[in-house]
């Protein structure tokens, strides 16, 4: 079972029927192999100036779709139509979003758009008795269907796939009730994903309340007073203190790239990019690595786990905090937390003064905070524990954010699994006493 994919629930994993090599793989005998233009209706007549269906009407655009969805559409006056605009949207019908093409956000299902007019941005697919929608719409999100219209796509200055080549594309068609019955497998993994989706968002925005909230009135519920700062109000114990005075701010170098006995040892050597692309607030591991030895020729000192590291360079105020010692190289100016700071309220603190040490930055070639800067930037300083009980109260938040991030992957993964293994026949739902929503059953 690909990707550790669990189809007890849904499918017979003891199918052993014969199958058959086509052109498009190995396939159950019993499914079909057509030319996607000899299934489905493509681009179906549309209308020109002269005979518009009404004088306004909702328009969709390629800039409205989206991972996977069409997030909406707008109001649109007949004279002030798109020159796009091109054909009416019906019930049940399949769009392919033509232009720079990208996996998830290439194929939509209309159920929510009927009667909305596109852009011949996008392809037009309509199903005949022959094949459902839903199940075309899993094959138009699968990575065969993906890889032949990547290779395509030409143009420079415009670049899509012609609706000549899409009607090149070589469809299975297995008999009508399968294919009801793998689109339902995968439009249930599909809603769980979307829900999941949805769970973060709603924590995301759980967090930026609650960190307005800590961070500028605290956890305690203190009177505010009026501050000489940029900060304003803030609570009454609070006080105002420099980088450099509830810390040490590290800058770190790195040696040569052609010196081969300093790398490819056992010491992580983080890079800004990689604190732009982490999950979560935390780095245990990067890329590259140093020896011992590059410490000493560069005269670099280890930065203790636990310490605040700040991106200096390029990308300006991105965070992290490490897990294990590391170094690394020049574009971090970051801080090691003294007695008088906890290392996530610093860590929260510094994301969210991110934007206003960036507008410090300075430089022609790149932008970038000097060490100075950085170990003269005033944050407010709570007493230790309400530092600590605001720093637990936001990672608590961002651990269930990144719980959901983790099965939203895992999820994304089945998913994977179950169209390559649904959409081959390798696994069958033939046998399977699945219920088959109303909106994909269609044709009955």
């Amino acid at each position: 079972m690909s990707e550790e994919a669990t189809l007890d629930k849904f499918t017979d994993t003891q199918a052993s029927e014969e199958r058959k090599e086509t052109p498009i793989g190995d396939l159950p005998t019993d499914w079909g192999v057509e030319w996607l233009k000899d299934v489905v209706e493509i681009n179906p007549d549309g209308f020109s100036e002269d005979n518009w269906p009404s004088e306004t009407f909702e328009y969709i655009s390629l800039s409205e779709a989206s991972d996977g969805e069409i997030e909406g559409s707008k109001t649109t006056r007949l004279e002030d139509a798109p020159s796009r605009a091109q054909r009416t949207v019906q019930q049940g019908d399949v769009l392919i979003g033509t232009v720079r093409p990208k996996q998830r956000s290439h194929g939509f299902v209309s159920a929510e758009h009927a009667g909305k007019i596109c852009s011949s941005g996008f392809a037009v697919l309509r199903t005949e008795t022959r094949l459902n929608a839903q199940y075309l719409l899993q094959e138009i999100l699968s990575n065969r269907f993906f890889s032949q219209m990547e290779a395509y796509v030409a143009g420079s200055g415009y670049p899509a796939v012609k609706i000549s080549d899409i009607k090149k594309h070589r469809v299975s068609v297995p008999p009508l009730p399968e294919q009801r019955k793998v689109a339902t497998v995968l439009y249930t993994v599909d809603q769980a994903i979307e829900k999941t989706e949805e769970l973060v968002a709603q924590s995301q925005r759980v967090k930026q309340g609650l960190t307005q909230s800590l961070l500028k009135e605290g956890a305690k519920n203190e009177r505010m007073v009026e501050t000489d700062s940029r900060f304003g109000l803030l609570p009454e114990s609070w006080e105002l203190s420099s980088l450099k005075e509830i810390g040490e701010i590290a800058g770190r170098t790195a040696p040569e790239k052609d010196d081969t006995e300093c790398w490819g040892g056992d010491i992580p050597w983080a890079t800004p990019s990689e604190l732009t692309s982490l999950e979560g607030p935390t780095i245990s591991d990067t890329e590259e690595h140093l020896t011992e030895l590059a410490l000493e020729k560069v005269s670099s000192n280890l930065l203790p786990p636990q310490s605040v590291l700040l991106t200096t360079r390029a990308t300006i105020g991105a965070c992290a905090v490490n897990t294990v010692e590391m170094t690394t190289n020049q574009g971090f100016k970051s801080l090691i937390p003294g007695e008088r700071v906890d290392t996530w309220y610093a860590y929260y603190r510094l994301v969210y003064e991110s934007d206003y040490l960036a507008s410090l930055s300075k430089g022609s070639t790149f932008s970038e905070v000097g060490k100075d800067t950085v170990e003269n930037f005033v944050i407010p300083v709570p007493p230790i524990d309400e530092q600590r009980e605001i720093g637990e109260k936001l990672r608590s938040v961002d651990e269930q954010i990144l719980s959901y991030k983790q099965n939203i992957t895992q999820l994304q993964r089945l998913k994977q699994g179950l169209m390559q293994d649904l959409l081959s026949g390798t696994i069958r739902t033939n046998d399977t006493n699945i219920e088959v929503p109303e909106h994909i059953m269609q044709h009955d």
